[in-house]
């Protein structure tokens, strides 16, 4: 086979999608549907993420300096695509997520997500002249979770029960779990 050359894309660019939660200036919970996320090792796990638009979570974020990030699970993609989909100005997103506070930080919790995490902003890096495109860098303050998940079952029991959703291109996708093999066993 031969290879062609093409244009960059998401194409195979395969992202766990988060709820990011917010709390509106009046204390009503906002929710934004997000997928540019990943993780990096500064001095203890970190969890990164890109807002590159004008959004009202991005404005809290800058007003608050923390966040949840929720994995959205197959049974909250309906709602997390309503947030993702209608803008937090013009719509209020607190009736389609119920919530509850986060254990830890003041930041809105979805109830149906297997999997949040409650986030503090160390550093704000900013991609463009005009600071709209920000890149968060941030401590995971705690992590809420279906108490399911944190019991001692293998790993591949506990992602078929959190059936997380992933994004790729602009396709909703769920995840298979059948392990092809752990680190270090395939060489």
């Amino acid at each position: 086979m031969s290879k062609v050359s093409m244009s960059g894309s998401n194409d195979f660019c395969p992202q766990c999608l988060y709820l990011y939660g917010t709390y509106k200036e009046n204390g009503e919970p906002n929710y934004g549907l997000f997928c540019w996320a990943t993780y990096c090792w500064d001095e203890g796990l970190k969890f990164v993420a890109c807002i590159g638009q004008d959004k009202l979570t991005r404005d809290r974020i800058r007003a608050e300096g923390v966040f949840s990030a929720s994995v959205v699970s197959e049974a909250l993609l309906p709602a997390a695509d309503f947030c993702g989909t209608h803008p937090g100005y013009e719509f209020d997103k607190s009736e389609k997520v119920e919530s509850e506070k986060g254990g830890v930080l003041n930041v809105p919790v979805p109830k149906a997500s297997p999997w949040t995490l409650e986030l503090q902003v160390d550093k704000t890096l900013h991609l463009d002249d005009k600071k709209e495109s920000e890149i968060y860098i941030c401590t995971i303050k705690n992590v809420m979770a279906e108490e399911y998940l944190a019991g001692d079952v293998d790993f591949e029991k506990r992602l078929r029960q959190a059936a997380p959703v992933i994004s790729v291109s602009d396709k909703y996708l769920s995840i298979n779990p059948a392990p092809l093999g752990d680190w270090g066993s395939m060489g």
